[in-house]
Order: C-alpha cells, then sequence, then structure tokens
C-alpha cells in the first residue's frame, strides 16, 4: 500500500518492536487506511500514524516518562498516574523531536490512540478505532467491535469508549477526562451517519 513511501518508518519499528508488536502496527496500519478511505481522512496519513502508532510501546516506563518530559506543557495527574497511557504520549513527543513530523494530525492522532478526547479529527478517529479492531486483536467482544465499526463509525466509537469506560471502572482506575469527553460527545450527538467528523 504505502510501505515502501515509508519504508524508513517501517524498518524503524521493526527494529524498535518485538514480532508480535511489528504485526499490529502493520495491521492497524492497514485498518486505518480502511476507515481513512470511509470518511474522507487522508489516507497516507492514516498509513504514517498506523505504522508510528506504537513506535515508544516497548520501551521501559523510564524511558517513556523521560521523553514525555520533552513535551512543551505538563502532563495531567490522571496520564502521569496511568502507565498504559505514556507510550502514546511519548510516540508523539518522539515522532515530533526524534523523526521531525511535523504534521500535526498525525501527531495529535499518536498522542491521542489510547484515551481518545471530544473534537476528534476523521485521521484521530481513524487510528483509535483501527488500534481496536485490527486483525491480530482477539480480545473479549473484539467481533462486536468489528461489526459495530463496519456498520457505523459513530456506532464504533460509541462500542469503544463505552468498552474502555467499564473496563477501566470495573478495575478501579482513573478515567481520563479526554475519554470521559469522548465518549460524551458521542452519546450526545444526533449524528448517526457514518462520519469520521465529531461535531
Amino acid at each position: 500500500m504505502y510501505r515502501e513511501e515509508y519504508a524508513a518508518y517501517v524498518t524503524l519499528i521493526q527494529q524498535r518492536l518485538s514480532a508480535k508488536r511489528f504485526a499490529h502496527s502493520m495491521n492497524v496500519a492497514k485498518e486505518a487506511v480502511l476507515l481513512a478511505r470511509r470518511c474522507g481522512a487522508d489516507e497516507k496519513k492514516a498509513y504514517l500514524a498506523g505504522v508510528l502508532h506504537d513506535v515508544m510501546k516497548e520501551e521501559s516506563p523510564q524511558v517513556q516518562m523521560a521523553v514525555m518530559r520533552r513535551a512543551p506543557e505538563p502532563w495531567d495527574p490522571v496520564t502521569l498516574s496511568a502507565r498504559p497511557l505514556w507510550h502514546a504520549k511519548a510516540g508523539a513527543v518522539f515522532c515530533q523531536q526524534e523523526l521531525g513530523i511535523t504534521d500535526r494530525d498525525v501527531l495529535n492522532a499518536i498522542a491521542y490512540h489510547t484515551t481518545a478526547r471530544a473534537n476528534m479529527s476523521p485521521l484521530e478517529i481513524a487510528l483509535y478505532l483501527a488500534d481496536y479492531i485490527g486483525e491480530d486483536r482477539h480480545y473479549d467482544d473484539v467481533d462486536i467491535m468489528r461489526d459495530k465499526t463496519r456498520r457505523s463509525i459513530h456506532e464504533g466509537m460509541r462500542y469503544a469508549l463505552i468498552y474502555t469506560i467499564t473496563d477501566l471502572a470495573r478495575r478501579g482506575k482513573a478515567i481520563h477526562a479526554d475519554t470521559l469527553g469522548a465518549y460524551n460527545q458521542v452519546v450526545l450527538s444526533e449524528r448517526k451517519d457514518d462520519s469520521c467528523e465529531q461535531k
């Protein structure tokens, strides 16, 4: 698809990630392109964001935090308390500062692929959902998640956010304000079409 064009980035993540995580990243890139195509997001950007979204995933917490601290703005307490969120935030910082990626939409897609947020761009939504439904995913309800997303982007977002919030609450974990913001926007929206644009 776009693998040759972004061969340097594919090689980079292949070197940085385990075989399983590398396969996941490539599956997400493929799925992100398909979702971007449905809602008018840039397919090349979707592929790039998919390839790079987990670039910091297998770094140690210490390395992830060190990279996060290079961001110009301080992180909120929930992000700092939740290590599963660090790789996304560190990944966006790494991609900007080390790889020289300046496209804000690509960087935001990487930064918010774990939490989502209100007012997501079509590209951000494509990556968020692609990470949920890539062909290597095997969690409970993944088939329902795939079915809902393939029928409606709106319903896919609703289901993904409910799944995340319910899982976090059940385990007694903090829920990021961005996730709640995304959920509230989805459920309050009157739009039930297949748009990736959150209004």
